[in-house]
């Protein structure tokens, strides 16, 4: 459905995507998440024929968007990080603007309006200046504009900035519906809002991209993270001797304080921490030494997010390839 090879953007020196490539089929919801800057919303200009590339492709559809910008642009619906709303007009006045921007006309457009209306929730407020809207509200009529026409793909940047708790929720159910009948790349530095909607997860870097999985296999490439805490009075020769026994131990830091209670930290990457947690507690067990306190901390899509945003050192070249 959609697919980006090589794509790259410069402004003057500075490298905002950096050979950036993959792929979306069609159907279910995406989630495209990096930290601010890390160069989602130039992607999606790019993507959506809004912004030129220095270099690379982009097909939505098998349309290539600089060399058949129409035919690809009807098969995209685009919701900006800030929504392109006239202020004085009502939804209605609006969503008739947009639609005949897009080449609708007479009954179809008619049908198409009232059914984005329908779509978003928005019928108590079509009539209502936009002005005088809730900012969700506003939101809902943004995301009834790109839905105009009936697109395959959805592309909603930073959707939920500004909401509201209950506002955040009502926005994500419709995105999941939305997901039901398009394909919707949602762009996002919120980790539980991707979380929460999102089937599959891209992460993207310094304009690189440096994980493209489900989000429980993301999960899984950073077992590493997973982390065991435990105190015990037993001697630190002991407790070595006693965790030689249990496999898929990375890493073991120990400390011991004043009062002679010794802290441990150990990583596993070891797909069951539980199983390791019990291998842990009976290896002490059989040598009639207690554990004090046993802790478990599983990875989580936050602390992958945190790894790999922050291992994937910033681009510090020129344009033309040049290093500074």
């Amino acid at each position: 459905m959609i697919k980006v090879e090589h794509l790259t953007k410069y402004y003057g020196d500075f490298l905002a995507v950096n050979d950036l490539s993959f792929e979306i089929n069609e159907g279910h919801v995406y989630g495209f998440l990096g930290p601010n800057g890390a160069g989602k919303t130039t992607t999606m200009n790019i993507m959506t024929g809004c912004l030129s590339a220095t270099s690379g492709h982009v097909e939505i559809g098998g349309f290539d968007i600089f060399e058949d910008p129409n035919h690809a642009k009807r098969l995209i619906g685009y919701l900006p990080e800030q929504p392109p709303l006239y202020m004085n007009e009502t939804p209605v006045e609006y969503l008739r603007f947009v639609g005949e921007a897009k080449g609708l006309r007479g009954s179809e457009l008619n049908e198409q309006i009232d059914k984005v209306i329908e779509q978003v929730k928005i019928q108590n407020v079509k009539g209502k200046r936009i002005s005088a809207l809730s900012k969700g509200y506003k939101q809902r009529v943004g995301i009834a504009q790109a839905l105009l026409g009936n697109p395959k793909v959805i592309i909603l940047d930073e959707p939920t900035v500004g909401l509201d708790p209950i506002q955040i929720i009502e926005i994500r159910d419709l995105i999941k519906q939305l997901g039901q009948d398009h394909t919707v790349i949602l762009s996002s530095h919120i980790l539980s809002e991707v979380q929460a909607i999102c089937e599959k997860i891209l992460i993207i870097a310094h304009g690189k991209l440096v994980a493209f999985d489900e989000p429980d296999k993301l999960e899984q490439q950073l077992l590493s993270a997973n982390e065991i805490f435990f105190t015990t009075d037993a001697p630190e020769a002991d407790v070595r001797e006693a965790l030689s026994t249990v496999a898929h131990i990375t890493d073991l830091t120990i400390e011991t304080n004043e009062t002679n209670i010794l802290s441990a930290h150990l990583k596993t990457d070891a797909q069951d921490i539980y199983s390791v947690s019990k291998e842990v507690f009976f290896a002490f067990a059989k040598r009639n030494q207690a554990l004090l306190e046993l802790t478990l901390k599983r990875a989580t899509l936050e602390d992958i997010f945190l790894e790999l945003t922050e291992t994937e050192a910033p681009s510090k070249e020129k344009k033309g390839g040049e290093a500074v």
